[in-house]
Formats: structure tokens, sequence, C-alpha cells
């Protein structure tokens, strides 16, 4: 029996069973694979095959790690961090998907700005980095700009592009009906752009978390791009690449919640 009581045949059965089996596989291999990566690291430093003082190994960033929980200075940096990507992601993506309705609203506009949107987007957005604390000074206001930059006219290019993707039939029919624009805008253009903006908000993850490692490395006194910054001019490789696979299983999350939503969205559109 199916979630809605409804029979399913032998067929529907077996390949359910299937499709079960192999998610179980790769899911086992995954893991079986990440503990061979700590496993192999460890013994090749246990047995110098690598030097353990530059690539440090899996029980040195261990212990940190529990040194660091011990006086609360982990959680500290985590914190910092976590705070300043998700103000730095959730303002790229509202003020991003805004400019683009703006854009889309108005062509006359979008056409002016096009070339300078292309060209901010090829632009390094780290190299405005120390720009920007010069103008807004050595805070964390300016940590969450950078953050902001390197994500905002990228989700301006890709939600308005996604906008002008709409089929125009479905627009034209709107108006037949003597809809205006505002409605095709609300009743049309934005249901449709959903998953665009979901993406948005995928791609805007990894983004946000290196505008925020940039501006931290050059101001911060909090935050893991300033411990990573701290540790490696100190040789304390076990913290700095600590601080690289908490940066790494934090981007995972932020993404996986993403990922989630996106899944009950298109389970709830269907």
């Amino acid at each position: 029996m199916s979630e809605n009581n409804t029979p399913i045949s032998k067929e529907q059965a077996a390949f359910l069973a299937a499709l079960k089996k192999r998610k179980t596989a790769i899911l086992l291999l995954q893991a079986t694979l990440l503990v061979s990566f700590f496993l192999l690291w460890e013994i090749a430093a246990i047995n110098n095959w690598i030097d353990p003082f530059i690539f440090s190994q899996p029980t040195a960033m261990l212990e940190t790690a529990v040194k660091m929980i011990r006086d609360g200075s982990l959680f500290l940096h985590i914190r910092t961090t976590f705070l300043e990507t998700v103000a730095g992601f959730l303002l790229g993506t509202l003020l991003g998907t805004l400019a683009a309705v703006l854009l889309w609203w108005n062509r006359f506009l979008s056409d002016v700005l096009e070339p300078y949107l292309v060209v901010l987007n090829s632009l390094p957005k780290t190299a405005l980095a120390p720009i920007i604390i010069v103008w807004f000074g050595n805070n964390q206001r300016s940590i969450i700009l950078v953050a902001l930059l390197t994500s905002v006219v990228v989700t301006i290019l890709s939600v308005l592009n996604g906008f002008l993707q709409v089929d125009e039939d479905r627009i034209k029919l709107i108006r037949i009906f003597g809809g205006t624009k505002k409605q095709v805008l609300t009743k049309v253009i934005f249901p449709a752009n959903i998953p665009c903006i979901l993406n948005a908000l995928k791609i805007n993850v990894g983004l946000s978390f290196v505008g925020v490692i940039v501006g931290e490395f050059l101001v911060a006194q909090n935050g893991l791009g300033f411990l990573i910054t701290y540790s490696s001019q100190t040789f304390q490789m076990s913290a700095v690449l600590l601080s690289v696979i908490i940066l790494a299983l934090m981007a995972a999350l932020m993404y996986s919640i993403i990922s989630l939503l996106e899944k009950r969205f298109l389970k709830w559109q269907a």
C-alpha cells in the first residue's frame, strides 16, 4: 500500500525497493569514502608519509576542537561567521530579487543597466573588500556588506533571466482578460520562478561564505576567517584545517536546508 492507501503493483513495489536499496548503497559508500579519507590521513601522519606539522592530522584537529570547546572560543567563532553569513545571504537574495523585479518591470532601465551588471558580475567581488572596509570602517557591517556584494549581482542576473524566460502565451492570456502588469507579476512571473529563486539561494550559500571569510581575513577579531588567518600565521595548522572542515559542514547544512525547502515546494506544487 502507498501513502495514500492506493494499492500498488508488484512491479512498482520492486522498483521502490530497488530505489531505496540504491539510496542506502550511495549513503554507505559516501560514509565509507569519508571515513577512509580521514583514516588514511591519520595513518599517513603517524608513519610520516606526510609532515604532521604542515598537514596536521585528524586526532590533532580533534584535540584542538576539544580544547577550543572547553574555553568557549570555537562556538564564538562559529556563531560570528554563521550570523554574518546568514545576514549577507538573506540581504543579497532579497535585494537581488527586488532588483530583478524592478528591472523586469522597467525594461528600459534593464537595457540601460545590463552592461554594467555584466561587468560587475565578471569583477571579482573580493577585490572590492579592501575598498568597502575603507569606506565603511573596520567593523562587522563591512563584512556583511562584502558578503552581500558577492551574491547580489548573481541573484539579479539569474532571477531576471528566469523572469524573462516565462512563456509569453501565459502572459498574453492574463492581459487578454484585462490583467494588469502587477497581476502578471504576482500570478504568473513570480510563481513560475520560485524554483529559480531557490536555485539562486543555493548559489548564494557558497558566495556568502566566500564574502564573509574574505572580510574576516581583513578586519575581524572573531570568526572562522579570523581563526584561519591567525592560526596560519602562528603555524597552528590543526586549527586552520579544523576551521575549513567546520566551514564545509556549515555550508553543507545551509545547502541541505534550502534543498529541503525546494523539495517541499515541488511536492506541494505537484
